[in-house]
């Protein structure tokens, strides 16, 4: 076996902050009161999660072999085909993304930008019953493709006894075949990509305003909840109708 690069460091970047964000915007959106201050880390994690994912669309067009959009494989049959030759243990060997993972990573990217459009609507005074459904529903799809994606990752391990799990931490797999070329690890790429989320935290951090619970993407204001005088403000209105 020869153990050959596969994975570049922006490739590998993207995974694990796409995995943080989401992390971060789904435990808050259930363990804290949308009502709350904290409540608006959940949508400030979201813009992150998108605007990585936005970053990795233009590695899909322009990065390595097996970072490209070509690499994935989502042909129905190969996928069945592939869930086939598992079951009797004759596991094809795949370098870069097999058909189950073709299909989690364009599944999750797909939902991701549900997510980031419907939280966009609601932030830009959209927010109605329904629109909140369709957002926790592709929370919840997004959670349980993850799910999914980790189980396969963990049997594919076992059954393979490889280092799948850590291919996306040293961008390496162990490989039988000769026929594989290794890629280039690009890291000022890599750097170039965490340099390009930091400044768009920069930014959000910038225009985020605490009272009002606010803050500007690129000249849009999105609402990330009640600011702090909300209710008075209403209060206030009431009061200026009934003296007319």
């Amino acid at each position: 076996m020869r153990d050959v690069p596969i994975y570049d460091a922006p490739t590998r970047l993207f995974h694990w902050l796409f995995a943080g964000f989401f992390t971060v915007a789904f435990a808050i959106a259930n363990l804290v009161d949308d009502e709350s201050a904290r409540f608006s880390l959940h949508m400030l994690a979201g813009l992150c999660m998108v605007f990585v994912l936005l970053l990795r669309i233009v590695l899909s067009l322009v990065g390595t072999r097996h970072a490209r959009a070509s690499d994935l494989v989502l042909n129905p049959a190969r996928l069945f085909g592939y869930f086939r030759d598992m079951a009797s243990g004759r596991g094809q060997e795949w370098a870069g993304h097999n058909p189950a993972s073709s299909w989690a990573a364009a599944t999750m990217a797909s939902l991701a930008l549900g997510l980031g459009i419907t939280g966009t609507l609601m932030a830009t005074g959209g927010e109605n019953g329904q629109l909140k459904d369709v957002h926790e529903l592709l929370a919840n799809g997004f959670l349980a493709v993850v799910l999914l994606h980790l189980g396969g990752v963990l049997v594919h391990a076992l059954r393979h006894r490889d280092r799948l799990p850590s291919s996306m931490i040293t961008g390496r797999k162990k490989l039988h075949a000769d026929g594989h070329t290794p890629i280039r690890s690009m890291p000022l790429a890599g750097l170039a990509f965490l340099a390009l989320t930091g400044l768009f935290i920069g930014h959000l951090w910038r225009t985020y305003d605490a009272q009002a619970r606010t803050v500007d993407v690129f000249g849009i204001t999105l609402q990330l909840g009640e600011n702090e005088d909300g209710h008075a403000a209403d209060a206030s209105e009431e009061d200026e109708h009934e003296r007319r």
